[in-house]
């Protein structure tokens, strides 16, 4: 844990970096060399004290600033409002920043892609690649990579690289260079322990239009014997992508914006010609199959059952609760489970104020206790063997007011608003975040994040392209998973989220959305007279289904409360 001097001197440190290479500023991201936002590090963290899963900090000679989305903005005053001034992105980004126009902007050009610096800064500063030595030390214990066989992936690997080959050849593409390692692990249907909440090996791969494979990982994960099968697969070490691009011939390249730094950039241009920036793999795995979602449906029963005992076990405790002893009897209950692996994120429990902060992490100096009268926000996921869960419930504990209860039956309206919709007419994540916020927004109320985010089969729980958010506009297919998770959130008093994960069907010609995510809602907090027929008749229907699915597995008691919600 790096010390609050620490993070000071840090501060001067890079300050008088920046002075010694006649700079005027220094950017630091939160990402890695591998730009997933579940890295074990976290440079951004290391100076700022911010733990938010994303943001970007600007160093000047005289300010600094930590740039945030809406998620973020109350944690990050919490944690880093001393030593930073906070920005809301997109309200504003680096770019905006007074008098930042020519300035010149250190940068890792590893730690940054060409899109990257494009949205923040617009040309509107000299850009330096230089590296700040943060002197990161790696951990010695090396992770093994294992393999996922088709029945639990529904599709063999070679398969999936043959639709990576068709990709190429359609598109005259000699080479694809894969450096998004969710979308290796997808193609390769391999799985690994390198993140703290995602089973993902850090990797990259290049692919050629003869089906020749290059895999850059850390040697030490590679059991040789056991991965004969890879047989057209040259397993090489992380560093060495410039001589493995000196062994090429042909000249078409394809990368993807979003994951390949700069300097990996700039080493394939040297060479070849970029002719597409857009990874496919993103697209093909969004789609899952049905095995994937046979899977995945397996795992959320798994997960019902735990957080329903869960549920059951904190509306019936009359003893005094924190939110660490939530937190662990949640973690309890899903051990329970032998396919249960570990959560798929921190988990959030969020009493009274502390629910207001949208991804707040308790810890020993926020802990509360949970009052009579609070709502506790918890936001949770798993894990499993094999599939990904995430599940928003917010739960009261006494006589809760109308004001509260008001608002809260407004989000549940978006999100039933959300899971009824028509697909036809509502065909992206951008018309349908516009459902989900009406109720709110009726009232000149919203609230600052997406709608819903796409899910990864056994894999990252945020999961790209396909999103519901403001701004997205891909195309939603069947086998998309999705979560749908509206919310409210009010300064210093409370806030509610209610989030299911949800899939995308075919049904004959038409598409609909699925729940997969079967626990309670709270029916204490609903003002019912607030509810349209269709609402009434969607939360009975829910709760049957909840109490059909997962009454097998309760107790007597859990049995008897799980009629209850059934009206």
């Amino acid at each position: 844990m790096v010390t609050i001097s620490k993070k000071i001197k840090m501060i001067k440190d890079i300050k008088r970096f920046i002075k010694f290479n006649d700079l005027d500023g220094y950017i630091i991201p939160k990402n890695d060399n591998y730009f997933t936002e579940y890295s074990k590090e976290s440079n951004l963290a290391k100076v700022s004290n911010f733990t938010g899963s994303a943001g970007l900090i600007l160093i000047l000679k005289k300010k600094n600033y930590l740039f945030v989305d809406g998620r973020y903005t109350l944690q990050a005053k919490q944690q880093s409002g001393k030593n930073f001034d906070i920005l809301e992105i997109p309200k504003f980004w680096p770019r905006d920043i007074s008098k930042i126009d020519n300035k010149k902007i250190g940068f890792n050009p590893k730690l940054f892609t060409e899109n990257n610096l494009e949205k923040y800064f617009k040309n509107k500063v000299q850009l330096i690649p230089i590296e700040y030595n943060f002197e990161n030390i790696r951990k010695k214990k090396v992770n093994n990579f294992f393999l996922l066989n088709s029945s639990i992936t529904g599709e063999d690997f070679t398969t999936k690289i043959n639709k990576v080959i068709k990709f190429l050849k359609n598109n005259k593409i000699n080479y694809i260079y894969v450096s998004a390692s969710e979308n290796v692990n997808w193609l390769l249907n391999i799985r690994g322990n390198d993140l703290p909440n995602s089973p993902i090996v850090n990797c990259k791969l290049v692919v050629t239009d003869d089906k020749k494979l290059f895999l850059f990982t850390n040697h030490s994960k590679i059991n040789y014997l056991k991965y004969k099968i890879f047989s057209n697969i040259s397993f090489c070490e992380e560093n060495k992508l410039f001589q493995i691009l000196n062994n090429l011939k042909k000249k078409n390249f394809c990368i993807d914006e979003n994951t390949c730094s700069i300097f990996e950039q700039k080493l394939i241009e040297n060479k070849f010609n970029i002719v597409s920036n857009i990874d496919p793999i993103y697209e093909l795995k969004s789609v899952k199959n049905n095995v994937e979602i046979k899977n995945t449906i397996k795992a959320h029963i798994e997960d019902g059952v735990a957080l329903t005992k869960f549920l059951y076990w904190i509306k019936q405790n009359k003893r005094q609760l924190t939110e660490k002893k939530v937190e662990k009897r949640l973690e309890k209950f899903r051990r329970r489970s032998k396919n249960y692996l570990y959560p798929s994120f921190d988990t959030i429990a969020g009493s009274g104020p502390n629910g207001a902060i949208i991804h707040y992490k308790s810890s020993n100096l926020t802990n509360r206790k949970i009052k009579k009268n609070d709502i506790l926000l918890i936001d949770s996921g798993g894990q499993y063997k094999w599939g990904t869960t995430d599940v928003t419930r917010t739960i009261s504990f006494g006589k809760i007011p109308n004001e509260i209860k008001n608002n809260f039956t407004r989000v549940l309206k978006g999100h039933i608003a959300v899971i009824n919709c028509d697909i036809k007419k509502y065909f992206n994540g951008s018309l349908i975040d516009k459902l989900a916020r009406k109720s709110l927004n009726d009232v000149g109320l919203n609230y600052a994040h997406g709608t819903g985010h796409g899910v990864g089969f056994f894999s990252n729980v945020h999961e790209g392209p396909q999103g519901i958010t403001k701004y997205n506009k891909v195309a939603l297919k069947a086998g998309m998973i999705l979560s749908n998770e509206p919310g409210y959130y009010l300064k210093n008093r409370y806030g509610i989220r209610i989030e299911n994960l949800i899939y995308i069907d075919k049904l004959k010609d038409d598409l609909v959305f699925k729940n997969l995510t079967f626990t309670p809602i709270d029916l204490d907090m609903i003002n019912f007279k607030m509810l349209t027929n269709n609402e009434r008749d969607y939360l009975f229907n829910y709760h049957l289904n909840v109490y059909s699915k997962l009454a097998k597995y309760m107790n007597k008691n859990e049995k008897k409360w799980l009629i209850s919600l059934i009206q």
